[in-house]
């Protein structure tokens, strides 16, 4: 995930607190301030990483298109311009095949043990 699109969501992962605080923006309250208000700690961004893992693992485990376009096997040619972002570029270095590693394992999916 680019820096632009976690800090936005981190930016409205505040203002959803502050308006459920009902802090207006014209007050000086600071984000440390409005978390110890609401005795939470930030958590948007670590929430959709888990819910994406558990997303790819659930492709993982089936022999479809899906998985063939997340791992870039289907044949074409490249459109021109910037790449777009894919699904596993937010993923750190070797997570993807972690997951993938973890998601082959269905008893333990079931089970409830293979979550990451």
């Amino acid at each position: 995930m680019r820096k632009r699109e976690r800090d936005r969501l981190e930016a409205f992962e505040m203002w959803v607190w502050r308006r459920m605080e009902k802090i207006k923006w014209t007050d000086k309250v600071s984000n440390a301030k409005v978390l110890r208000r609401v005795d939470e700690e930030r958590k948007l961004l670590k929430v959709i990483k888990e819910r994406k893992r558990r997303w790819l693992g659930h492709v993982m485990r089936g022999e479809n298109l899906l998985k063939a376009v997340i791992e870039g096997t289907v044949e074409g040619r490249n459109k021109r311009g910037r790449k777009r972002m894919k699904m596993t570029d937010d993923l750190e270095r070797g997570e993807y095949a972690y997951v993938k590693r973890k998601a082959q394992d269905r008893k333990g999916w079931r089970e409830g043990k293979a979550y990451f």
